[in-house]
């Protein structure tokens, strides 16, 4: 590991103050980032998703797509937390702290759009930036490509019914454009650019050595997406620290805990690391484009609500870095 990569968590720090001094004091630049959206979907961080998400998708190796069958279990420890535990674990804890821990400090009005924007959260598993972090655990770039793509599949049928059931409304439109097209960008066209490369590059050292070559990109990806990210709710930092920190909370005892489960059954049943570590990552991350479009849609722009899902953007990357690090350091417990 390079000293770039060693002290990410560094960079990833000054990332993020970064942004959120740029957003204070650049807020026009800021604007215009955030005005190149299509479907809700950035188009900046896009590209620097993409740039992060391609390297690995080089990685994967279509032939080895056979083997899946070899290793069910780390599938199905995905769907089983990421669609029957984690949006109801996620609501328990929404519930719990603002309506009770939480009650003194926040009106019951906007508690409960708290708790709204915290189940969107909860019921959207992540789609592109799993593959960063399954990248920086040596995850299986095949099997994750395999786990997000199954994932997505249910989202398409899951995700109004458990938000429904959960928020106690009926009328929850999903934004299909925004997930038709963060699936589109962020899985379909880089697995096309990865495969297209392989044919490339033929023979296996080719393709290492180019994967070795583009890696820096990913991280420089990394961290200007956190730039931005953060320059996006600079001023909402600065304005409103408490209501920030209190939505954090449940979200990152959230974080931990699915992280805990997965991986402690992926632990149990044997599972490989390459497998296990994007296993569990996956459960832990979100796809907060489609949480944020929903709050937007059902809530309004300026709703708690909102507001809830893109603290869960501000937590996220801080959060898996801590739980790429543990994964990479309890590698040699789990099976080869």
């Amino acid at each position: 590991m390079g000293v770039f990569e060693k002290y990410l968590s560094v960079w990833i720090a000054l990332a993020m103050f970064a942004g959120i001094i740029t957003g204070n004091l650049a807020p026009g630049l800021v604007a215009g980032v955030a005005a190149a959206e299509v479907a809700r979907v950035n188009l900046v961080v896009a590209v620097l998703i993409w740039a992060m998400v391609y390297p690995m998708m080089v990685g994967v190796d279509p032939g080895s797509l056979r083997d899946v069958a070899r290793q069910p279990a780390g599938l199905m420890i995905t769907l089983v937390v990421n669609w029957l535990i984690k949006p109801f674990t996620m609501a328990a804890l929404a519930v719990v702290f603002f309506e009770y821990v939480f009650a003194p400090w926040i009106a019951p009005e906007d508690a409960s759009q708290y708790i709204a924007g915290l189940i969107l959260l909860g019921a959207a598993p992540c789609t592109a930036m799993v593959f960063v972090w399954s990248q920086l655990t040596r995850g299986d770039a095949g099997y994750t490509l395999l786990q997000v793509s199954a994932n997505d599949l249910i989202m398409v049928v899951a995700f109004a019914p458990i938000v429904a059931f959960l928020l106690g409304v009926t009328d929850i439109v999903v934004p299909w454009s925004t997930l038709v097209l963060s699936v589109l960008l962020f899985v379909a066209l880089p697995l096309a650019a990865g495969l297209l490369t392989r044919r490339h590059l033929a023979s296996p050292e080719r393709i290492e050595a180019f994967q070795a070559r583009v890696k820096p990109y990913s991280i420089v990806g990394l961290i200007a997406t956190v730039v931005i990210l953060f320059g996006l709710q600079g001023q909402t930092i600065v304005s409103k620290p408490l209501v920030i920190l209190l939505i954090a909370v449940p979200i990152i005892l959230q974080s931990y805990g699915i992280f805990a489960v997965a991986y402690a059954a992926a632990f149990a049943l044997k599972v490989p690391h390459r497998i296990a570590a994007p296993c569990a990552l996956i459960g832990t991350s979100n796809f907060f484009e489609l949480a944020v479009a929903v709050a937007i849609s059902l809530f309004g722009l300026n709703s708690g609500a909102a507001l809830a899902t893109v603290v869960g953007v501000l937590v996220e990357v801080p959060v898996m870095l801590t739980l790429v690090a543990f994964a990479n350091r309890t590698r040699a417990r789990f099976t080869t």
